[in-house]
């Protein structure tokens, strides 16, 4: 299977509600989030001009919109958390996330912001989140 890979980059913080350790507390990370498409071809014959199965620019465009302009340095915290500590709800960053803002729930929500993004010839099949630069969460179809 033939496949492409765009790379991106955003901040964003958050704090995990009911974990024992630091991640208790809001925290930012540097995320780097891998998009992977892929398009069912005859892979035997070589794709014709001008020899893209998509331009990254188009890839580019179509995640920044429906992902990165929401989550680049946002705040993002559960229902849970806020309950808790009310105060930050006043934070203009802040985005309320369904779940604890996990890496693994991160990947799960921003796959569902990307599945239906794509034209008809393109298939979302790999998301990969890096949370720090050696821990990730991937979602492969």
């Amino acid at each position: 299977m033939l496949s492409i890979t765009k790379i991106f980059h955003f901040e964003m913080a958050h704090a995990i509600y009911g974990y024992a350790g630091a991640c208790k507390n809001i925290h930012g990370h540097s995320y780097e989030l891998h998009v992977t498409v892929s398009a069912e071809r005859d892979e035997t014959v070589y794709i014709p001009p001008p020899g893209f199965m998509a331009d990254f620019k188009d890839i580019k465009k179509w995640v920044q919109a429906a992902v990165i302009e929401k989550m680049d340095h946002s705040l993002l915290l559960s229902p849970d958390f806020i309950a808790a500590n009310p105060t930050v709800s006043s934070f203009k960053n802040l985005v309320i996330f369904e779940a604890e803002p996990t890496a693994e729930n991160l990947l799960i929500h921003i796959r569902q912001m990307l599945v239906n993004i794509f034209p008809e010839n393109l298939k979302l099949i790999r998301l990969k989140l890096f949370e720090t630069k050696d821990s990730y969460a991937e979602w492969i179809e």
